[in-house]
């Protein structure tokens, strides 16, 4: 299906199918294709956490105000972004050196820009996590519509909560919920958007 298609067709779901399912192969690829979204340095800098088990669906119910859609999806992703883009990105970048795409000098370069731009400034590390984690979390919801599936991203959670049931380390902070199944019934359609004459200057 054309991107424009899964695009317009993609609308944000509250009701799911209780009864569906999706098998870890296909919760794999939905996280393999959002992680070929972009990211500053390709750092990566993202976590995903799969909750299908229904024991872990309850955690996260109580922690999502009691949105049943966590409970109903068939996989609700924990979305995170890390803080230490520039501390795990040579690592990172080291199968870029050994695709022949990178050279080892121009990864010491990115490491060292990097490293002068994140070190001891977690106001700017806290950004490059959001906008990382938002990009892919997108592009997860896109890889769900290509799939056939329904989406919903939720930022009605507690955060702290979360990230000690789930054992978030401390470079890893919950960005947004995003509730992957089957719809069901009485779901409103894609809602309309402001015209672009409000949102759109050329300059």
């Amino acid at each position: 299906m054309p991107i424009k298609t899964l695009i317009e067709q993609r609308f944000s779901c509250n009701y799911f199918d209780p009864a569906h399912r999706l098998n870890e192969a296909d919760i794999s690829e939905l996280v393999r294709l959002a992680t070929l979204a972009p990211s500053a340095y390709n750092g990566q800098n993202w976590q995903f956490i799969a909750v299908h088990s229904s024991a872990s669906k309850q955690k996260l119910l109580q922690h999502a105000y009691g949105q049943q859609k966590v409970a109903d999806a068939a996989v609700t992703f924990i979305v995170c972004g890390r803080l230490d883009l520039h501390q795990q990105l040579a690592r990172t970048l080291a199968s870029s050196v050994s695709a022949g795409i990178f050279t080892q000098d121009l990864l010491d370069t990115m490491v060292h820009y990097a490293s002068e731009g994140y070190h001891n400034q977690p106001q700017r590390q806290r950004d490059e996590a959001i906008r990382s984690a938002s990009l892919a979390a997108m592009t997860l919801m896109l890889a769900a519509q290509g799939m056939g599936l329904a989406s919903c991203p939720m930022i009605g959670f507690d955060a702290n909560a979360i990230t000690q049931e789930f054992g978030l380390s401390t470079h890893e902070i919950p960005v947004m919920l995003i509730a992957i199944g089957q719809a069901a019934d009485n779901n409103w359609p894609q809602k309309p958007r402001k015209p672009l004459t409000e949102v759109l200057t050329f300059a």
